[in-house]
């Protein structure tokens, strides 16, 4: 699979790179966790992280005029391990330069048809908005939040866990729902490219120009298996500056552990980020889909649970 993965990017002239695993900083999103070390420099300690996403530094590398790039590399988030989770895990990050959404959906589809051709016979693929897919499995509608209708659909729905989890936080209530419903109702061995999330649910993707309630991200589905998220990247330094303050502000008043922004970052957004595409692949995942294992255990030769 990683051959295939190479061979694929180098026929597109993609450069391979490698970045830092052990990082001076983190990401602010609220929703991961993350290791941290210390590095004893005499005559101070240092914060070290390990990286759940080599994102800002790919995005550095980037700005300083590398070109479309992509990384296979480990990543890490604390906290996680089940069927779908490792702690340590293994992605594939592309960026594509002048790159749009659509395009990028193009290409992931294209690839993944390719790594997946010779376990599978056929692998068709659904485009879909998040409101439409949302809307079809639900009947809820994920750009107008009533909490009196998701809780109403929670109870009817064999959900009594969500009020207590969600409270009135419009985006947990849509993770809540998409993760325990919608996913489970897409259909079967089809490749879905799920467009147009909510702009609540996303720090680092646009804007739609023609509509601020959506984001430009998608994610990528095989089997109701989250394989990947892909972003039309933000490259406005303010507004990125600005999420950045949101999500720290958000952690700070739910007891959440503190960060800080990644300074260096920020520099290179406003040294300035060419208009670009990028998306993180779960490569356990997709070996997972690939071989029609159960967990992610059965196709990771070191788990967290066997070590």
């Amino acid at each position: 699979m990683l051959a295939a993965i190479r061979r694929f990017f180098e026929a597109s002239d993609v450069l391979e790179v490698e970045t830092p695993l052990l990082c001076r900083n983190t990401g602010t999103d609220p929703q991961l966790a993350f290791f941290s070390s210390q590095f004893n420099t005499p005559p101070k300690q240092q914060t070290l992280f390990l990286q759940t996403s080599p994102e800002f530094a790919m995005k550095r590398l980037l700005a300083a005029g590398s070109g479309s790039i992509y990384q296979i590399c480990k990543a890490f988030r604390n906290g996680e391990a089940g069927r779908y989770h490792n702690p340590e895990f293994s992605i594939l990050e592309w960026y594509r330069v002048g790159y749009d959404l659509q395009q990028l959906m193009v290409e992931v589809a294209e690839l993944l048809r390719e790594l997946l051709q010779s376990f599978r016979a056929e692998l068709p693929t659904k485009q879909i908005s998040y409101q439409q897919l949302f809307q079809d499995a639900t009947g809820l509608d994920p750009l107008i939040f009533c909490v009196s209708n998701y809780q109403a659909y929670a109870a009817a729905n064999s959900l009594p866990e969500a009020n207590e989890l969600c409270g009135n936080d419009h985006a947990l209530w849509l993770d809540f729902i998409f993760s325990h419903r919608v996913q489970h109702m897409m259909t079967k061995d089809t490749l879905y490219l799920v467009h147009g999330y909510p702009a609540i649910q996303s720090s680092l993707a646009r804007l739609n120009l023609n509509d601020p309630r959506l984001s430009e991200r998608f994610e990528v589905f095989v089997n109701g298996v989250e394989l990947g998220n892909g972003f039309y990247e933000l490259a406005d330094p303010v507004e990125q500056e600005a999420r950045f303050d949101q999500e720290i502000a958000y952690r700070l008043s739910h007891g959440l552990p503190g960060v800080t922004k990644d300074v260096a970052f920020l520099q290179a957004l406003k040294f300035g980020l060419p208009d670009c595409s990028g998306v993180a692949l779960g490569l356990d995942r997709l070996l997972m889909i690939a071989l029609r294992s159960a967990a992610i255990d059965d196709v990771v030769a070191f788990p967290v649970k066997g070590m």
